[in-house]
């Protein structure tokens, strides 16, 4: 009888104790029941349209996804080499890409549909922030040619056909009241074929478009002396009247070899653009990341120093994305 109670006593202990240990435990397994599941942050793809491998987008462009994959939640960020500006604009329409690089000359061709975008205007581009100077550049060996109306008559490099350099050479000779067909005998050259073009003495000018100093004309100034020919006067005052996306530059002094005095000329801007239906939030968090982070961007090219929030709307050539819009006015530099 006693050995029976004993083990009745040890049973009911027992079961004392897995009903404790129930009740310690039933909270919490009721909890974890009960709890919601933890989102999962939906991610975005955003591909960068840049340039070739050898300029200045494309490291620019890298450092951007760089910023971007680590700062903003959600985002996968890549860096495209592409054809640059034009073949950019046609990505972007496309839907093939989210940000481009582009100049913003390109750009408000793009937005009201002119120059090479005549026939296909695309006015859902919005702009995010301007970067740097692409100035304008006219260059020859010839020192007796000394301002835009000395190109009369004369062998001239316009760039490519239907590139952004001849819509510029059209511009300025255009500003200057000259005929582009009958008063100027136009090739149109690239870069480095305006360069070979004026070593043999084939052309007596070129037009360039690009960051300061060029590789073309450096090449050359390594043979011939360099002398550059100010956009300045009452052309500058034209083309600054009728074309919201230049603004005034400065080419200092031995820039080149043989050009010993600054030049006065105008420039446009490399800049970010996207598509009007870009989310305001994800605009705003694309241009915030950027300027939190721009040691990142002046490690990936020597023009990241220029790439600041206070020269982000000098230049700004098309309607400004609500995105970016939002972080401007809350930076003060925008009302």
């Amino acid at each position: 009888m006693k050995k029976a109670f004993k083990v009745i006593a040890v049973l009911m202990i027992l079961t004392m104790a897995m009903g404790l240990f129930a009740g310690c435990t039933s909270k919490p397994a009721e909890q974890a029941a009960t709890a919601e599941p933890e989102k999962k942050v939906e991610q975005v793809f955003v591909n960068i349209g840049t340039g070739g491998t050898a300029g200045t987008y494309f490291p620019l462009g890298g450092a951007f996804a760089e910023i971007w994959n680590g700062n903003i939640e959600g985002v996968n960020a890549t860096a495209q080499s592409t054809g640059a500006s034009v073949a950019n604009i046609n990505l972007l329409k496309d839907k093939k890409v989210e940000v481009v690089i582009v100049q913003n000359d390109v750009a408000w061709y793009t937005e009201n549909g002119s120059e090479m975008f005549k026939d296909a205007k695309y006015a859902d581009i919005r702009g995010l922030i301007t970067m740097y100077a692409e100035p304008l550049q006219i260059i020859t060996t010839d020192p007796s040619i000394k301002s835009v109306a000395d190109l009369k008559g004369k062998n001239v490099a316009v760039g490519a056909i239907g590139s952004g350099v001849e819509a510029n050479a059209r511009q300025i000779i255009a500003a200057a009241g000259m005929d582009f067909e009958k008063d100027i005998n136009a090739k149109f050259l690239s870069f480095a074929e305006a360069s070979a073009g004026l070593k043999d003495k084939q052309v007596d000018v070129a037009f360039l478009t690009a960051g300061i100093p060029t590789a073309a004309i450096q090449d050359l100034g390594a043979q011939r002396e360099v002398h550059v020919v100010p956009v300045d006067g009452a052309v500058a005052d034209k083309l600054l009247a009728d074309y919201k996306f230049f603004t005034k530059f400065t080419i200092p002094a031995n820039t080149y070899n043989g050009q010993t005095e600054d030049v006065e000329t105008l420039t446009v801007k490399a800049m970010l653009a996207v598509n009007a239906d870009l989310s305001e939030d994800l605009a705003y968090q694309l241009v915030k990341t950027l300027y939190d982070n721009q040691d990142r961007v002046v490690a990936a090219h020597n023009v990241g120093k220029n790439i600041t929030k206070e020269t982000a709307l000098e230049g700004m050539s098309v309607t400004l994305h609500p995105g970016a819009e939002k972080y401007f006015k809350e930076e003060g530099l925008l009302k």
